[in-house]
């Protein structure tokens, strides 16, 4: 395994680096400025189309589509450090075209979508026009076993009809966002990972009710966690995604690479806190002393340095795995990877709050609004003990008596 960047991704790097430290950190309190003078939290604020405009013209753009000319054309290990890097901002996803859940939509759709599908959503989307959002979660069912949706979606001729209830659609409560791709149950016999498919339904279909926004520990930024109901909702069978029965494969597909850029983006959420941290520690002096020259916060910035390289080393392991051996080889660690960012940024973030002190739990520092995200980690795309049991079910395998 070599890790090295190579010479294209070490100069995407310098790029991206100018352009986070040049436009994207200086534009933060200018969006939050926007926002909170339109009085919605989910505003678009116009500083992110500046963004855009600039990150395209610096060749920054669509960095994450691998395997396809519409993109960098890069791998998951060559762009595991640049989602690093755009982690480091809230900001910075979107400006680069980079931003969950689009990320996730735009790889399905260009891996599955039909051509008419590609050029009625998958061009928006990699000219950062629109966005999107991904329904399958739902708020009666544990939903971590995908077998349990109740969504139906019922063929009727020409058409089929989504019935059912989704929460945490991510996004749906931005006026760009103007497709779901919706889970649902098409045929409730079959194999228990046959009955689901995907089909894509635009927000603005009479019966799709976006009924409430939910907040993360309060935090209502971006495009929300939308609860819809979709009522009766008729597309036409055209906008079923892939074939009939292969919403759960499309949905294995799609959860491997966007953990990858989760656990980078989280990794770079860690080094931004980690920074945050050291710099208030030089910074403030109780009972004679800086909080740097403390024992016990010393031993806090060496543990939160291991954990962030550990993390680090086992997300590019994954991305190398991705990229020599596929998706289903390299499953487990992306499980791995799943638990080991997340509890490692969590550290993280802990001891830096607890460095700020009071100030860290208000919003006059990131670390509040970090910690809540990095929480939610846990649980979405996928909770961190089905990770573990993952894991744990290969290993033991590995022991078992009548393992060859």
């Amino acid at each position: 395994m070599d890790f090295a960047p190579s010479a294209k991704v070490e100069e995407l790097q310098k790029k991206l680096t100018d352009f986070m430290e040049s436009h994207v950190y200086p534009a933060e309190p200018v969006a939050r400025q926007q926002i909170e003078e339109s009085g919605d939290h989910h505003f678009h604020p116009p500083v992110m189309e500046d963004l855009k405009r600039e990150a395209r013209s610096r060749g920054l753009w669509n960095l994450f589509l691998p395997g396809d000319e519409r993109g960098a054309g890069l791998t998951n290990l060559e762009y595991a450090p640049l989602a690093e890097i755009m982690g480091t901002s809230p900001l910075a996803p979107e400006s680069m075209n980079c931003s969950a859940p689009d990320t996730g939509n735009m790889e399905i759709l260009s891996e599955f979508g039909t051509p008419e599908q590609q050029d009625q959503w998958l061009v928006p989307l990699l000219e950062g026009e629109i966005r999107s959002c991904f329904s399958m979660t739902e708020p009666d069912v544990a939903s971590s076993d995908a077998t349990n949706i109740r969504t139906r979606i019922t063929r009727d001729g020409d058409d089929y009809v989504v019935q059912g209830r989704k929460w945490f659609s991510s996004g749906a409560m931005s006026d760009r966002c103007k497709v779901a791709i919706v889970m649902g149950v098409t045929e409730p016999d079959a194999d228990p990972y046959r009955r689901q498919s995907m089909i894509l339904v635009p927000l603005d279909t009479p019966g799709v009710k976006i009924e409430r926004n939910l907040p993360v520990f309060g935090y209502e930024h971006g495009g929300g966690h939308a609860e819809i109901h979709y009522d009766d909702v008729r597309v036409p069978a055209a906008n079923i995604l892939g074939e009939e029965g292969g919403g759960f494969a499309i949905a294995q597909a799609r959860l491997g690479p966007g953990r990858i850029h989760h656990c980078m983006r989280t990794i770079g959420v860690a080094e931004r806190a980690f920074e945050l941290m050291c710099r208030r520690a030089h910074a403030r002096s109780p009972f004679g002393k800086t909080l740097a020259e403390q024992g016990v916060v010393r031993e806090w910035v060496a543990n939160s340095r291991m954990k962030i390289e550990q993390a680090r080393l086992l997300t590019l392991k994954t991305a190398w795995l991705m990229d020599t051996v596929g998706k289903k080889g390299a499953r487990v660690e992306v499980s791995a990877i799943k638990v080991a960012a997340v509890e490692a940024a969590d550290y993280v973030i802990d001891r830096a709050i607890q460095i700020h002190g009071g100030g860290g739990v208000t919003d006059d520092w990131p670390l509040a609004a970090m910690w809540a995200g990095v929480r939610t980690l846990r649980f979405a795309d996928g909770p961190d003990e089905v990770h573990r049991m993952v894991i744990a079910r290969r290993e033991l395998a590995r022991f078992a008596p009548d393992a060859s």
